[in-house]
């Protein structure tokens, strides 16, 4: 208990500073004023390699990556739905349940690591997991190798990239990666309050901006991402009661002290990528803010105060990305059959 109230007490002095900075900084308002903020503007993302993009696209989209020929990427990563799957768990082959909740891909480049868990220190190599994961999409490397290189469009594709005939799993990684580092959401109404829009924000999302700040939550959700910048444990004040077994990054590291540590989830869009935590059990933006303000602050939010908040996070969502669907090559005689009923 002890320790709950010093790392509480450490999370409270750690938003106080960032209000000082802010105070400095003279409040809300213009840009020169808000440049302080703990939490920064998106910026566009910026292509270097449009045929790499453009290929990676193609392969976050591709179903035939899975052992059904059913399941892609986007299945878990819906860009329709703020990059996740609206699901407590992800559903897997053979309509298996996923042990965790997804993440949203968007924005996901400015994570410290990928995975909940961080087990996976970069984009590229999350992107290769699922593909050979039994829960998710069932199939192995080698196998998802066997039906591109079946397909002279995906062949020549990786050559006009790549440079070379081989086609390998580094290189579908490095090119599903380059397409989800373009994946950010700028200009949301927030990051136009932070460029010196004061008429982007209205009183009550203000009001609930300082509640954010003054109450500890940017003390863990700060940065461009607003979060996935570090991880921490789950249940700081109180203790989290949940019936998933995940362990979080204790699994990884081995260390029992980093049992129920998670990485901070980012909170751009967050009122798209619902249900919350890393089981899924906060159906509801006000649900998670009760829960969050309880567990790890030792706070308990009024309803009013609550409403604020979750109208400050709404102001989070930006310009979902926006692009030509992809027109994926066909198969060939040559290329592996799906087999989704075994």
């Amino acid at each position: 208990m002890k320790r709950n109230v010093i790392v509480a007490a450490s999370i409270f002095a750690l938003a106080t500073l960032a209000n000082h900075v802010f105070a400095e900084a003279g409040g809300y308002g213009a840009s020169e004023e808000t440049t302080k903020e703990p939490i920064k503007p998106i910026e566009p993302a910026k292509i270097t390699n449009p045929a790499m993009v453009e290929l990676g696209k193609k392969l976050f989209f591709d179903p035939r990556l899975s052992k059904s020929g059913f399941i892609s990427c986007n299945s878990c990563h819906n860009l329709s739905m703020g990059g996740t799957d609206n699901l407590k768990s992800s559903i897997g082959h053979n309509w298996q349940q996923g042990p965790i909740n997804s993440p949203t891909v968007l924005n996901s480049s400015m994570n410290v690591a990928q995975f909940w868990d961080g087990r996976a220190k970069d984009l590229k190599e999350q992107a290769g997991g699922p593909i050979a994961n039994p829960g998710e999409m069932a199939f192995t490397h080698e196998l998802a190798l066997d039906v591109l290189r079946s397909i002279p469009q995906y062949v020549a594709e990786f050559k006009n990239v790549f440079g070379s005939d081989k086609v390998d799993i580094d290189q579908v990684t490095k090119a599903i990666a380059a397409f989800e580092e373009t994946l950010v959401t700028p200009n949301s109404r927030f990051d136009k309050w932070l460029k010196g829009d004061k008429k982007a924000l209205n009183e009550t999302e203000l009001a609930g901006y300082k509640l954010f700040k003054d109450s500890g939550c940017v003390a863990c959700h700060n940065g461009p991402a607003v979060g996935g910048a570090s991880f921490q444990k789950m249940g700081v004040v109180e203790p989290y009661k949940t019936t998933s077994k995940v362990e979080g990054r204790s699994a990884v590291t081995g260390n029992d002290a980093d049992r129920f540590n998670f990485k901070v989830p980012t909170l751009r869009n967050v009122e798209l990528t619902y249900p919350y935590f890393h089981d899924g059990e906060a159906a509801t933006l006000k649900q998670a803010v009760d829960t969050m303000g309880r567990l790890q602050l030792g706070k308990k939010f009024t309803d009013e105060e609550n409403a604020k908040v979750v109208a400050f996070l709404k102001t989070l969502t930006g310009e979902q990305p926006s692009f030509m669907m992809p027109i994926l090559p066909p198969s060939t005689d040559k290329t592996p059959p799906p087999k989704p009923f075994n």
